[in-house]
């Protein structure tokens, strides 16, 4: 059983016996707790089915409980139920020795996101997949805990393109996600090192584009490869049950096409797509080294009409509202040197490359807007200008988050200094491979993810947050995990908990609640960084890393 004061994240209200709202001391808490046995029933009102089927399969699993159905009134059940005084996503969740677990929500996510604070409340065994002390029974104390969330937006961008992560990692953390109640998924599926999502349309996108014959190990400037093959792709059942998996628990996918840079991959499947008057685009390969390539789609109509084919079966396999078509780092060097590529500056009037590329973004934003999507892209998509209804992911600092507000443009806070946890977490000799600044995990835990220079009404145009997990330098789920945890779960209270402003934040109080989570995240196989330190199998002595040095600017 664990305490109410050790949920991550930390929930707005918490009530026990001989307590006030908050948390309040008052008279001793009391001494009588519920059991869920053998004979506790589960009730799911209409509306409540993913929760009712995901707690049968966890908590039913962890603890060998059958949670057969029964009627609301039985005694010490389980009940689930939509309440309309609640607001989207909100629940309460009440527990008592004689009236069992009430989980109330705003809509069926409130429910499901009250079933993840039940299971933290039944301690860390219920983060296992079978008991693993027979006969011993979970105990919950009595309360009540209200809780909502700050943003709608609660992301997580996972990069599967430079480093492939095979479809049962995906689920896998789509779970770890759901259990810190994150709800956005950004899936990172091209690159110029890989092509990892099925086009029917072109097969050459997976059966060239989804290889590289061997990868860097280590930043860029390492001199050392793994000589060997890398790669892999997601059939378009692959993608159907991702996306079902994440809809089961309440999780949008959002994918990302990158256009029209990073896009060498495809150029090697497709040599077609390149400038080909500017560079032999049929000798071109998936690039197995990291940075940013030169080789961008050439701003032709052939390339527009291949990417709407391209787009066409993404809508059919994401029902999101949002497409993400990456837009940042197209490097405009071949198209400065391509005869077609002026030739085309000139038919549109445009003034230079840059507004090219707002001319290539521009042209799939109306072609989503005409299908009912919404198009979403790094901040360089501003340059130009955007379509009203079209958002940005602000990641080179807040700067293109405050134009992108302040021009009415919805907004994903996500600034590269402070919340990509490709960065190193430490500035000991160590951290493997070490990238970038030094992020730890208070320095995450005081990210704030509203710029301060915004007004009330530019503010209402962010919609929430999202930590970026980019894989160049992650070879396997192990430093996936390495890289991402605990400071996800950091990232994940700023992005739902309404906490004070970044200095006056209680980080002690944070890291004793992180004593309690690192038994969960044990349970669930999580290979986190110590506190401590990283464990000697997860250090990489002699990988070139790019630290860079100082604090990061926060701007």
């Amino acid at each position: 059983m664990t305490s109410a004061r050790e949920l991550i994240p930390a929930p707005r209200t918490v009530e026990s016996p001989g307590e006030g709202p908050g948390g309040a001391p008052g008279e001793a808490p009391g001494e009588r707790t519920l059991t869920l046995d053998a004979g506790t029933t589960l009730w799911a009102a209409e509306g409540t089915g993913t929760t009712e089927r995901w707690l049968r399969a966890t908590l039913g699993a962890a603890f060998g409980l059958p949670l057969r159905p029964g009627p609301p009134d039985a005694p010490g059940a389980v009940r689930l139920l939509l309440d309309g005084s609640l607001d989207v996503e909100a629940y309460r969740l009440t527990a008592g020795p004689d009236g069992g677990v009430e989980i109330r929500g705003g809509d069926a996510a409130g429910v499901f996101w009250g079933a993840q604070t039940l299971r933290q409340l039944l301690g860390p065994d219920a983060f296992r997949r079978a008991p693993v002390r027979p006969g011993a029974l979970p105990v919950l104390a009595p309360g009540t805990v209200e809780d909502a969330p700050r943003f709608r937006w609660r992301g997580l961008m996972l990069d599967v393109a430079r480093h492939f992560m095979p479809k049962d990692g995906v689920l896998r953390y789509l779970d770890l996600m759901a259990a810190h109640k994150l709800n956005v998924f950004h899936f990172h599926l091209t690159d110029d090192q890989g092509w990892r999502v099925e086009i029917r349309k072109y097969p050459k996108l997976t059966e060239t584009g989804s290889w590289r014959a061997r990868t860097k190990f280590g930043h860029r400037a390492s001199p050392l490869w793994e000589e060997k093959p890398h790669g892999g792709f997601y059939t378009q059942d692959d993608i159907r049950e991702i996306v079902a998996y994440a809809a089961e628990r309440h999780i949008t996918v959002v994918p990302e096409i990158d256009v029209p840079g990073h896009s060498q991959a495809a150029i090697a499947a497709y040599p077609e797509l390149g400038n080909t008057d500017v560079v032999d685009t049929t000798a071109l390969s998936v690039w197995d080294s990291w940075g940013i390539s030169p080789n961008v789609l050439a701003p032709t109509d052939t390339t527009l009409r291949f990417y709407e084919g391209v787009f066409e079966e993404v809508l059919e396999l994401f029902p999101g509202e949002f497409v993400h078509v990456g837009g940042d780092e197209c490097l405009k060097d071949q198209w400065r040197g391509s005869p077609a590529a002026q030739e085309r500056v000139r038919e549109l009037g445009v003034k230079d490359e840059d507004g090219l590329q707002a001319w290539f973004i521009g042209h799939f934003d109306r072609w989503l807007s005409a299908r009912g999507r919404r198009l979403i892209g790094w901040d360089e998509i501003l340059e130009g200008g955007l379509a009203p209804g079209a958002a940005v992911s602000s990641w080179r600092g807040y700067a293109g988050g405050v134009a992108a507000a302040r021009a009415g443009h919805d907004v994903v806070m996500c600034p590269e200094q402070q919340v990509y946890l490709d960065h190193r977490q430490d500035a000991g000799a160590d951290e493997p491979v070490p990238i970038g600044y030094v992020r730890t995990l208070e320095d995450v835990y005081r990210f704030e993810p509203v710029p301060g220079e915004l007004t009330p009404e530019e503010s209402r145009h962010v919609l929430g947050t999202q930590a970026n997990v980019w894989t160049e330098v992650m070879e396997d789920a192990s430093r996936v995990d390495y890289q991402t945890f605990p400071r996800l779960a950091a990232f994940a209270e700023v992005a739902w908990s309404r906490l004070p402003a970044p200095a006056e934040r209680d980080f002690a109080g944070f890291e004793r609640r992180m004593t309690a989570h690192y038994a969960r995240l044990d349970a669930l196989g999580v290979a986190y960084r110590p506190p401590a330190g990283p464990r000697p199998w997860q250090r990489r002595p002699g990988v070139l890393g790019r630290p860079i040095d100082g604090p990061p600017p926060n701007r």
